[in-house]
């Protein structure tokens, strides 16, 4: 069974910085690009950044570009998201995602597992 956790999320100030990270299990975590999607009320789930199964490239959307950060951990099968100089439209569930192969990552329909959330709040 496929697990992966998402956790590190909290409320924090504007101009802060948040780590997330996303535990996985149940899959070989080293195959799987990862990716991190978020949700704010009343909007669609949209995509943050991406990171390649070997953590040797990473993109991102442009919202977040110079403010974020993906890395990865293949030897204890946890991705990270680093966010700083966070924002109040920073504000959403933050999901981590499992990508099994698809050279498109933008799209929630690209990914084969998903977290729960982790909520992420910035107050101004």
């Amino acid at each position: 069974q496929v697990q992966l956790v998402e956790s590190g999320g909290g409320l924090v100030q504007a101009g802060g910085s948040l780590r997330l990270s996303c535990a996985a299990s149940g899959l070989t975590f080293s195959r799987y690009a990862m990716g991190w999607f978020r949700q704010a009320p009343g909007k669609e789930r949209e995509f943050v950044g991406r990171i390649s199964w070997s953590g040797g490239s990473t993109f991102y959307a442009d919202s977040v570009k110079g403010r974020f950060t993906i890395s990865r951990d293949n030897a204890k099968n946890t991705v990270y998201l680093q966010m700083n100089s966070l924002k109040p439209e920073d504000t959403a569930v933050y999901y981590c995602a499992a990508n099994a192969g698809s050279s498109e990552y933008r799209r929630t329909s690209d990914y084969d597992y998903w977290g729960q959330g982790t909520q992420v709040t910035v107050s101004s």
